[in-house]
Parts: C-alpha cells; structure tokens; sequence
C-alpha cells in the first residue's frame, strides 16, 4: 500500500503530502506518517525548507471519526504537533479546503501558515462537548489575541481564509488553485529570503486582556449556552494560555480536555454529531437507488413558510419559481424575503452582492404553470386538506413526468393528498419548519405510495439546503408534532393545577431547552395550534382533560408575539415576554370554575413531566414504525423544537437516566392521570429486559 503521507524534494522545498481520502483526516497511520516525513526532510540536506500540504479536496479536515471514544494511540497529536514546532528547519502549512480541529492545530504548530482562497479554519471540538486538546487553545490567542480567540473556540465556527489573514491565523491569501504550486512558491521565497523558524508559543504580545475581562466572558457564554459545560472550559483553557507559561498552559488544557471527555454531555453530543449522519440513511432501500435529478425548484405560496423555503432553495444555489394567486400576496412575499435577507446584511454573515445573487434565484410569477420545468414542487399553501388536494390536482396536470411532488403539511394525511393525482408514487412530504430559512429540522414524511427514488430525492434535497433531513411516517402531526401535542397539554394541566407560564418556561430553559412551552407557543402564533385544535373537535374523546385557557387567549385576540400579546405582552419592537397579570387571573380563574386546589410545582417535576411524556409518545412512535429509530427522534426533537443537544435529545436522556426510573415516575403520575399516562409497552417491555433504546437498532 502507498503511505498515507510522502516525502518529495523540489529545487530548496521538501513537499510532505497527506493522501488520506476523503478528507486526510488526522488518523493514527496520518500521524505517524507526518513524523516519518518530517524526519526525511530533516534529513535531507538539500532541503531548506519544508513545506506541508494536502492533497485531493482538502487539507487535513479533523480528527478520524474512527477513533472517537478510543484511547490515543501513538504517536498522539500532541507529539506530532510539538515535533513539528521544534524542527530544525522552516515548515509551511499550505491550508486548502478545511484545516479544522486537530488539522488546524497541526498547522498551529508550523512555523508559516497560507491559505487558499476558499479556505476555511476552526476549532469546533465544543460541539461535540470537547475542546481543542493539543494546544489549540494555547496557541491560536499568540495569534487572534485572547477576545477572538475564546469567541472563534467558544462557538466552533468556520473561518473564511481573507478573515482568518486579517485575525493573524495565516501569513498570507495566494491566489493559487494548486496547493503543491503554492507550497513550492511560498517555500522558495522563505528560502531565498533565509527566513528563520518562527514558533507560535513564542509569542505573547496579543496575550494581554483587561482585568475582568474572563470573568465577563464566562458570564456572556454562560448566557449563550445555557447549561453547557465545555463552552466554560474553553474559556477556562483560553485564560491559562493568557496567564502561565506554555508549557504549563498545555498542562492545563490537557487537564480542562479530560474534564470535558469525562462529562455526560460529551457522550451526548457525539450521539448527535452520529446521529445526524445516520438520519440520512433509510433501511430497506438499496444503496443502488438514485436520487432524482434537482436542478430547478418551484414553491406554491408567498406567505411566511413559502417564502422562507424558497430563500432555502435560493441559498443552496437552486433557481426557484415562487408562484401565488394575487400580486398584492407576492409582493408581500418578496418584501418579506428581501428583508429577511438585508437583516443577515445587517448581521455581516451576508454581502449586499450575495444577498441581489440570491434574490436573482428566487422568481415570483402568478402563474402556476410555471412549475412545468421544475423538477422538484413543493406546496406551501394554507394547512386545509380540501386545499391542498386542490393544488395537487393542478400540478398533476402540469408537473413534468418525474417531477417530485411535496406537501409543506405539519399534520395532514399525505396519503390523501397524493390520491388528488394519478402519481401517487411522486408525492411526499417535507414539513419544513418556521422559520424555513433558519431552521435546520425537515420531516421527510413517506406517504403509502411514495416511491424510494421519490424518497431519496426529498432526502438529497434536504441535504443540499442544509437541513437535518428525518423520514417520518404517516400519522396526524408526524414526529414532531405528534409529540409535541402531549407536550403542550402536560403543560396546559399543570397551569390548570398550579403553575403559571413563566414558571414552567423557566424550568425548561433551566433544563436547556432554548425556550420554555409557552414562549414558544407565542412566538409561533397561538391562532395555529387553535386552528388545528378546531380541526380535531369532532374526533376528539369528550372524555379528554381539555383546557380552554389557550382558546380564550386566542378569542382575547393575544396571537403571541405578531400582536405584542399573548401568553406573555410584549412591548413594542421589543420581543422579550414580560408576565401579564391578566393571564394570571385567566388561569386562576379556570382553576376555580373546574374547583381545582391549586399547589406549587418544583422546576424539577416540571422538567421529569415534560420530558417524561415525550419520551412516553416517543416510544409508541417508535413501535408503530412512526420513526425508523430512536435518533430519528432525537434529531427531530433537537434541530426542529430546540432541545438541548448537550442532552442527547428525548430518547437518550431517557435511556440515560435509566427506563426503569423513568417508567416508575410514569406510574406514578398514572396514579391521578391514568388516561394521560398510559406506559408505552415498547418501553413497559425494555424497562422489564433492563434494556434501553439505542439497543433496537435500525428498523
């Protein structure tokens, strides 16, 4: 077999090459073979400079996947890097690609680092509850200065080659596509020039910081990730490199890195980052099915979710028709886009130039035969079934043969959509979630008929716009919502028998989640979740615990935040809930019409409720092939309903607190609310076994 890294000499550059496809990840046999490389150059006496590069599509991305949870084995990182950093001769890092993780703290501990156009750095160990652990944290302040540095570990986010010049990271941008040309030039010029070795840890000019100013950021990250603990450990490492010596800095973080590999939420968030990858593939259909072609998009529906799935489409570089009925519909639609795009303007995540490219993808247009030549539609329309298969029926006439059809439903029966053409097999779900152009969770839902190519498009797509694509299957509200319907009423009861929104809000961002039930409910509209409420009246068991109070804020005209009230005011422009008296009194007052006693509710039985009966419905979602597994779940709860990812999701915080524990707390809570807290027998059966969730597999 070929090394994985080659020693070449040209003219005064000894070339180190990593050949490691796909992405030259800093595997064990990398590793050792940058060390045998370095030594050959070393020993090469004609070789005045060394210059290290990566060869296919990138530099070296990160760490090898393979190895995560194993014990290192030699030579580690760390002795690779310190190796490197102590040559007796000039090394160049030639950045291309992504020099992410451990690539990037390889290049770190070169004495030159340039970059490519279209380059990109990070250090984004912190989303998987970790941080950079051989010397990341201590090296790259010498460079961006302590402030950069905690903000760039702290959020683990890619860096583009012109901002990581400007922050110090690289010497230089070349205009060059090749990195073994640029490796060449760059090394000839340092060797003409007799440039001397040029160690980071050397450094400490950009060390300096304001007293108070870690304890002012370990209060702004503690706001940012709430309940995270490695975010802190960042900050934690970052101050030693400020305030010891190096080599006691290193100690440090080796120190803050084995805290973090030892914390629970370590092992949680690695089963997110697997998990997200796992989502994508679907048992039972062969590998040898090909997604159909996308090339062209159209969207039915300017209104706030079609206008956000279109800026998706338009964001990943597909042209989009967005179609409505009347102009006034879709001006409205584009005034709305347009301004979602200047405010990412106004952030400086988005150029003026990128954001008229972007508006130049997205094609308004009235009429609804336009969607002739897309290859993928999506319906987006108001969540009426007799509306929908209105539309269906259109686009059965004038879709193209082949052409994905997909419903924008959260709750409807897709199967009944898809009867309203002669191309069943073409139709399917994709539950985007609002907004479309920020939210990452998309519900793939696979109708009776739909095809497996049909399928794998819907997925690829999903994908190419950058969302976590889940398959569900058919049921009223799918994954998600399914869930989230005895979510919310849990919460509903326990107003009704003792607690107040801002209580049980406070509970579950104490947990982690971003926002609390009714937050959430507020900012997504309460005139929604009414209107669906109205569509399960006649089918709803008169027998059901309902609570009116939601109803009546809805018919007090308290829509949530698009009225300034709901369960909380809100002052204008200001979006921060502030407690309404009036829904205090609305509650009480629904407690006494029931003569309920009302009693006080810790944080902590808010929290076991909540989640107990998520996980509660998880489980027969799971046994009804609702989800194909448990991390679909997960997946879905995370990226769609903003649960703390540094808990795993649903389904493995409750494998992680034990099914047993958590089935005796159901039975419990069974004892005064049998009809709400009937156990799942999928999870009666892997309590009784002293099994747990992930051990069902794939199904």
């Amino acid at each position: 077999m070929e090394p994985v890294v080659r020693y070449e000499r040209e003219g005064n550059v000894g070339l180190i090459a990593v050949d490691s496809p796909p992405v030259n990840a800093a595997s064990q046999a990398v590793r050792a073979g940058l060390l045998t490389a370095l030594e050959q150059g070393l020993a090469d006496p004609a070789a005045k400079v060394l210059a290290l590069y990566g060869k296919g599509r990138t530099f070296i991305a990160g760490a090898d996947i393979k190895e995560f949870g194993k014990p290192p084995s030699a030579p580690t990182l760390r002795q690779v890097i310190e190796r490197y950093e102590n040559a007796g001769k000039p090394v160049v890092a030639v950045l291309h690609g992504t020099a992410l993780g451990g690539g990037l703290e390889v290049a770190l501990g070169c004495h030159y680092r340039i970059a490519l156009p279209g380059a990109r750095v990070g250090l984004p160990e912190v989303k998987l509850g970790l941080l950079p652990g051989a010397g990341g944290t201590q090296r790259l302040p010498r460079l961006t200065g302590v402030a950069a540095a905690i903000e760039m570990i702290t959020s683990g986010r890619h860096v583009e080659a012109a901002e990581a010049e400007k922050l110090g990271i690289v010497d230089a941008v070349l205009h060059e596509s090749d990195p073994r040309q640029a490796a060449l030039a760059y090394g000839e010029t340092i060797a003409i020039d007799n440039a001397s070795v040029k160690r980071v840890r050397d450094l400490d000019q950009k060390l300096q910081a304001p007293p108070g100013s870690f304890a002012a950021e370990r209060k702004r990250i503690a706001e940012r990730f709430r309940g995270r603990f490695s975010p802190l450990k960042c900050v934690d490492a970052v101050e030693a490199a400020a305030t010891l010596p190096f080599d006691q800095g290193m100690k440090r973080e080796r120190e803050l890195f084995d805290a973090c590999m030892a914390s629970p939420q370590r092992k949680a968030l690695i089963h997110v980052f697997f998990g997200e990858r796992a989502v994508a593939k679907v048992a039972g259909i062969d590998d040898s099915v090909a997604a159909r072609p996308v090339n062209e998009a159209a969207v039915i529906g300017a209104g706030t979710m079609g206008g956000g799935i279109a800026m998706c489409f338009a964001n990943a570089e597909i042209p989009v028709s967005l179609v409505e009925t009347s102009r006034e519909a879709l001006e409205r639609g584009l005034e709305r886009v347009r301004s979602n795009y200047e405010t990412s303007v106004k952030r400086g995540s988005l150029t003026t130039r990128e954001m008229e490219h972007r508006l130049t993808l997205i094609r308004p247009t009235l009429e609804l035969a336009t969607v002739a030549s897309a290859d993928l539609v999506i319906e987006a329309v108001f969540e009426k079934l007799e509306v929908k298969r209105e539309v269906f029926g259109k686009l059965d006439r004038l879709a193209k043969p082949g052409a994905v059809l997909a419903s924008n439903t959260s709750y409807l029966n897709v199967d009944r959509i898809a009867e309203a053409t002669g191309r069943p097999a073409d139709v399917l779900g994709m539950h985007f979630f609002s907004p479309a152009n920020v939210m990452r969770l998309l519900e793939v839902v696979r109708a009776t008929k739909t095809a497996d190519d049909a399928l794998k498009t819907a997925l690829s797509v999903g994908r190419r716009l950058g969302k976590v694509a889940v398959v569900a299957g058919l049921c009223d509200g799918f994954i998600g919502n399914r869930m989230l319907r005895g979510y919310q009423r849990q919460a509903y009861y326990m107003l009704e028998d003792g607690a107040l929104p801002q209580e049980i809000d406070r509970a579950m961002t104490g947990f982690g989640f971003a926002m609390g039930p009714f937050a959430v409910g507020d900012l997504a509209g309460l005139d929604i979740s009414y209107a669906n409420r109205r569509r399960q009246d006649a089918t709803r068991d008169p027998a059901e615990r309902y609570v009116e109070i939601p109803d009546k804020l809805v018919e007090m005209s308290r829509h949530g935040q698009k009225t300034g009230a709901g369960w909380y005011r809100y002052e204008k422009g200001e979006r921060r809930p502030q407690a309404d008296p009036l829904v205090e009194e609305l509650i009480l007052a629904a407690s006494r019409e029931k003569g309920i006693a009302r009693r006080s509710f810790s944080p902590e039985e808010i929290v076991t409720r909540l989640l107990a009966i998520l996980v509660n419905e998880g489980a027969r979602i799971l046994e009804e092939g609702i989800a194909l597994r448990p991390v679909d779940i997960d997946m879905v709860w995370i990226n769609g309903y903003g649960f703390p990812a540094h808990e795993g999701g649903p389904m493995f915080w409750a494998e992680q607190q034990g099914l047993a524990k958590l089935l005796g707390e159901i039975e419990r809570f069974a004892k005064d609310d049998p009809r709400s807290w009937r156990p799942a027998p999928l999870l009666q059966r892997l309590a009784l076994e002293g099994r747990g969730f992930s051990e069902l597999g794939a199904a």
